[in-house]
This record gives structure tokens, C-alpha cells and sequence, in this order.
């Protein structure tokens, strides 16, 4: 992980770009399964479970017998502090369902705004080495608070076709049965567009490799509303001498393990530090079962000293990080100044694993940059604010001649029409 001493300023911008895998062929790939997908349903989903996951699979829902059965395959610790975090992330998560009181604009003119749930959804669970379980919680918990009729679940099975039990039995806490055995590009279209086996959702939600990402993008110009853009994980952490060396390069590495492509940044006002740490990044990758992963991900990485904690400050909102991490002497100094972050954690005790998991708070969050003009999900994510208006007759005389002057301004004389033959039955 190199370290750059005092870059200028006018460099900042080149630092913030996020490094890029080869994609020239990832477009013309990911368009033909999802054009597939939508042309032959499930015979396409067929064909590319042999071909990507090796299975030969007719069947593609999860009957309700193998989620009961999934409880009996991970151990009571894991299922107790399962129901541990789904207690604090509804506890985070349902006072974000609020009701709006009506407003009148004007006399006799009442305007409200009420939020109505998206009635399909879909969420991707990623499987494969890192089954991200813990995702069917961030998903499935505000879906669940904000009514969502059908959730539709996908997620990649295994070499002998079956889902993780710890992915079944957490769907099956909240109480999500319709669980379907497919992954890839290839589950996002399907429940773009459905199939014979898989319903058609009105918005798509999760994260996933650059297949995923690059389907989710696609369907989304077709008019199927995806939870935000992603890209790979990333944190950035601002440090100074009070940090411990170890807390800082764990947090960095427990982003790095997630893939090749992740990237992982520390900005300090410190030379010391930044020589510690990567001593102990080297210290810890060591021992980690993902090493290789991990490794190529600090290979994309870097620190940077600068000569203030406000730099590292300017610094971080340039690079809008998806997790940021202020691991300072007066961290709530720095807290007020954090302008573009998806999740921002506080103090040496605040690992951005605890939100990942537990806390309460979402993870599922903007990414590459994109948390300049994204938040992350949460319970408004599923759904959707309709505007309702009442005027009545003493509001449409005092307001119409507004209207028609408007109207007429623009030469749209239907429209002051409709407002004046309204006030001329009221003479």
C-alpha cells in the first residue's frame, strides 16, 4: 500500500479515481443474457446455470421444506446473533416511516403527500465464497416495515445446487418464501422482465459482482428501478496519532478481503502512522484466509499524509467514500465538517464491521463515488411518495386567476381554460 506525502492539491481529483477492470467485453456480454433471459425465460436460465454454476436444475424455487431444514444447519450462536441484528436494524429502521401531516397552500387549498409501498421487489444475494446473509437483513427488514407486498429473493446455489442454510434460514426469519436458486446477470433479468418460474419485481436491490452491477445498470434504462449505482467496496479512514496502527489496518483490510477490485484509503496527518500501519496491514494480511484477495485490493490502495486533519477532510468528501471511518483524538470536530459519505463511523471503537452486521444501520450503500448525490437504503427505498391535492370552491377563486395567468404565459390555454370554467359556475 503506497504512501503519498503532501500531494497538490490539484492532484486530489486523479487520486479519487477508483481503479478500473478490463470491461471491454462486459457490455456486449451481460446485453445477451438479459435479452435472453427475456426471450426464453426459464429454458435461458437453464442454460446458464450448466454453463456458470455447473448445475442441471429444472426446479428453481427453494421449496418451504429446505428453509424449515435450515435452521438445523447452523449453529444457535449464529441464529441468536442473526436475531440480534434484525432486532437493532428494525429498531433503526422503523421510525424512517413517517407520516405527513397536510398542508393548506393556500384558503381552501389542501395538499398532503403519503407514502405507498413499491408492491414487488427484488433483492440479489450475492452466495459463492462470501455469502452475504447479513444483506437479506438490510434488505428484507425496511422491506418488511414498509409493506412491500412480494419480495422476491435470488441468489447463486452451490456446485451441488444448494443455497447456504444461513441465507434460507435468515429469508425464512423475515418471513421471504419466495426464494429462487438462480445468480448472476442472469437473476437479474429475471426478475427484470420474470419468467415461467420467477415473478417480474418493480424495483431490483443488492449488490454483486461487475455482471450484476452491469445488468442492474441495463434493465434500469428499460424502466426498472434498481436501489442505487454500485461499484466495488470501498472505506477510507482518517487517522492521527491517537489511532492504534492495528485498529486502522483491520479496518482497512476488512475491506480489501471483499474483492481484487475493492479499494481501501487512509489519509493522516501523520508519517508515523501511515509507516505503522502498513506494517501492520502486512502483519494481518498474513493471516487472513482471503489473503490473495485482500492483497490485490491493497495493491489498488493508498495512504496519504497531508498537513492537516482538515486536509484529510477535503480530502475525504472529494473521494465521497462509501465507508468512512474518523478515527481521531476529537472526531466529532471532523463529524460536522463530512459533506459526501455513505456511513460515517466515529472514534477507535467504531469498525465499520458494526455496521456491516449489527448496529442497525444500512450497508447497503453508494459507492465509486457516487455518494455525492446518493444515500444509501433504507425504509423510503421501498417506497414511493404520492402527492394528493384538494381544492375547494373558495380555493379555486382565490387561486385560479394565479393559475390561468401562469397558464396563459405559457400559450397552454386548456389549461386557464379548466380553471375558469370552474370559477365562472360558481358566479
Amino acid at each position: 500500500m503506497k504512501i503519498i506525502k503532501n500531494p497538490p492539491e490539484n492532484t486530489w481529483v486523479s487520486l479519487c479515481k477508483r481503479p478500473v477492470l478490463d470491461k471491454s467485453e462486459l457490455d456486449d456480454v451481460v446485453k445477451e443474457i438479459i435479452r435472453n433471459v427475456r426471450e426464453s425465460g426459464d429454458n435461458a436460465l437453464r442454460e446458464y446455470s450448466l454453463r456458470f454454476d455447473k448445475i442441471n436444475t429444472w426446479e428453481f424455487k427453494v421449496s418451504e421444506r429446505e428453509i424449515a431444514e435450515s435452521s438445523d444447519l447452523i449453529p444457535e450462536t449464529l441464529k441468536s446473533a442473526i436475531d440480534i441484528a434484525k432486532n437493532n436494524i428494525e429498531y433503526f429502521h422503523s421510525p424512517q416511516l413517517v407520516d405527513e401531516e397536510p398542508v393548506e397552500t393556500a384558503p381552501g387549498v389542501i395538499c398532503w403527500r403519503e407514502s405507498v409501498p413499491i408492491e414487488k421487489v427484488g433483492l440479489y444475494i450475492p452466495g459463492g465464497t462470501a455469502p452475504l446473509f447479513s444483506t437479506i437483513l438490510m434488505l428484507g427488514v425496511p422491506a418488511r416495515i414498509a409493506g412491500c407486498k412480494q419480495i422476491v429473493l435470488c441468489t447463486p446455489p452451490d456446485s451441488n445446487g444448494k443455497i447456504n442454510p444461513a441465507i434460507l434460514y435468515t429469508a425464512g426469519l423475515l418471513g421471504i418464501l419466495d426464494i429462487y436458486k438462480v445468480g448472476g446477470a442472469q437473476a437479474i433479468g429475471a426478475m427484470a422482465y420474470g419468467t415461467e418460474s420467477i415473478p417480474k419485481v418493480y424495483k431490483i436491490f443488492g449488490p454483486g459482482n461487475q455482471y450484476v452491477n452491469k445488468a442492474k445498470e441495463l434493465v434500469q434504462i428499460e424502466g426498472i428501478a434498481i436501489d442505487l449505482p454500485a461499484g466495488p467496496s470501498e472505506v477510507l479512514v482518517i487517522a492521527d496519532q491517537n489511532a492504534k496502527p492495528d485498529f486502522v489496518a483491520a479496518d482497512l483490510l476488512s475491506q480489501a478481503e471483499h474483492g481484487s477490485d475493492s479499494q481501501v484509503v487512509l489519509l493522516t496527518d501523520n508519517e508515523n502512522l501511515a509507516l505503522n500501519v502498513e506494517k501492520e496491514i502486512k502483519k494481518q494480511l498474513a493471516v487472513l484466509p482471503r489473503k490473495e484477495l485482500a492483497g490485490k485490493s491493497i495493491g489498488n490502495s493508498f495512504s496519504v499524509v497531508l498537513d492537516s486533519l482538515d486536509d484529510c477532510m477535503e480530502f475525504s468528501n472529494l473521494y465521497a467514500p462509501e465507508h468512512l471511518i474518523i478515527n481521531t483524538k476529537n472526531f466529532d470536530l471532523l463529524a460536522n465538517k463530512v459533506e459526501n459519505a455513505g456511513s460515517v463511523f466515529l472514534g477507535p471503537y467504531s469498525c465499520e464491521s458494526a455496521g456491516d452486521y449489527a448496529s442497525g444501520t444500512n450497508h447497503t450503500l453508494p459507492t465509486n463515488g457516487y455518494a455525492v448525490a446518493y444515500s444509501g437504503v433504507s425504509t423510503d427505498s421501498f417506497l414511493k411518495k404520492i402527492t394528493f391535492q384538494q381544492v375547494t370552491g373558495k380555493g379555486i377563486l382565490i387561486l385560479g386567476p394565479v393559475i390561468s395567468i401562469m397558464a396563459e404565459a405559457e400559450n397552454l390555454q386548456a389549461h386557464s381554460n379548466a380553471v375558469k370554467v370552474r370559477i365562472n359556475s360558481l358566479k
